[in-house]
């Protein structure tokens, strides 16, 4: 294999940067002879899309082909997405391991559900909570070390969102994903499932649109991280022009998006991990890492803690390397600097994954 050697200036530091890659892998070490195939530019890790679903169909729900899937994180790669963490999804996407032209995947297994209480074809459903710490524990041990609960949905039964557990069934149930080695996380939309989800020692929350300054405070105190999924979010008014059979979800689902800005700009200013998913998959088309940039940007975070949610501080959460010694080659490179442009952020000039290009 051929040694390349790529010079720029070197994000997060913006400070000029020169390595090498030998063998899919970074040195600082110059090698000889190398080939030099970037000369110029902004040199970033890979980005990062923490809140993903390779294998939920486009439109529809339910489970997507392999052609299907392997199409999406294909599109991934190629905006500059190299690392997933898959929030949930219905098929076994683990072959894509053996791939090595595609990105890299930290799956959550399966959604837990209760029936009738989230998108059909999608959890697994429980016909009595006290199943959950029995799944979260099956669910940790068919995941790459996270559990994903669905923590809110509509109660048909109310005409609004409302929580699916108990708050001493979530806290039997974390403790089960929690002693496999495995953190939790939830989809959570509204307001009163939080505290019992955050209490219960819950490492992350999805979406996280119902926060209101007790339970920001909360989440500050557990060290509880946020994955906002603003893109995601922007489909509220939709959904409740949807819903005439249900006034009072449709006009709480307005106020959850109208205030949405606010509400994650005050998880950040308190101190909150937030980190960048798209909820690409479903009703999201994937490859779009770069609008959710901006959108945290448009919520308070500076452009450049913007694109580190979806880069360098994603991929410390997720334990993947930056630019260090001895990483794994995953590279993406810009012509101008990309934070705050999104133009620039969503068209990279190079894409390197584990040490081969896919332009």
């Amino acid at each position: 294999m051929s040694v390349l050697h790529l010079r720029g200036i070197g994000l997060p530091d913006a400070a000029p940067i020169e390595l090498w890659v030998v063998d899919g892998r970074i040195t600082f070490e110059p090698v000889a002879g190398a080939e030099t195939v970037v000369e110029s530019g902004w040199i970033a890790p890979g980005l990062v899309d923490a809140h993903c679903h390779v294998g939920i169909r486009f439109g529809g729900g339910g489970g997507e082909s392999i052609e299907g899937l392997i199409a999406q994180a294909e599109t991934e790669r190629d905006a500059g997405v190299l690392l997933l963490r898959d929030a949930g999804s219905p098929v076994d996407t683990r072959f894509i391991d053996e791939r090595l032209d595609l990105p890299r995947i930290i799956r959550a297994g399966q959604h837990i559900a209760a029936p009738k209480r989230y998108i059909p074809g999608l959890p697994v459903d429980l016909d009595d909570e006290s199943q959950l710490p029995a799944e979260a524990a099956r669910q940790a041990r068919a995941g790459d070390g996270w559990v994903k609960l669905v923590g809110d949905w509509i109660d048909r039964s109310v005409g609004d969102l409302a929580p699916l557990w108990s708050d001493e069934i979530l806290v039997e149930a974390i403790a089960a994903a929690h002693a496999e080695g495995a953190k939790v996380t939830a989809h959570v939309f509204a307001e009163d499932a939080l505290p019992g989800l955050i209490n219960a020692g819950i490492d992350c929350i999805e979406h996280g649109t119902g926060l209101t300054d007790e339970t920001i405070d909360l989440m500050v105190s557990r060290g509880t991280a946020l994955v906002p999924t603003l893109i995601n979010i922007a489909t509220f008014p939709g959904i409740a022009d949807s819903a005439t059979r249900y006034p009072i979800y449709a006009a709480h689902m307005r106020d959850l998006h109208a205030r949405r800005h606010q509400t994650i700009g005050a998880a950040h200013e308190a101190g909150i991990p937030i980190y960048a998913g798209t909820d690409a998959g479903g009703s999201i088309l994937h490859g779009r890492i770069a609008d959710e940039v901006a959108e945290l940007h448009l919520a308070g975070l500076s452009a450049h803690d913007a694109l580190g949610a979806a880069c360098w501080d994603a991929r410390g959460w997720l334990g993947a390397p930056g630019i260090v010694e001895g990483a794994p080659a995953d590279l993406v490179v810009f012509e101008e600097d990309p934070r705050g442009n999104t133009a620039v952020l969503s068209k990279p000039t190079r894409v390197m994954l584990r040490g081969n290009f896919f332009d």
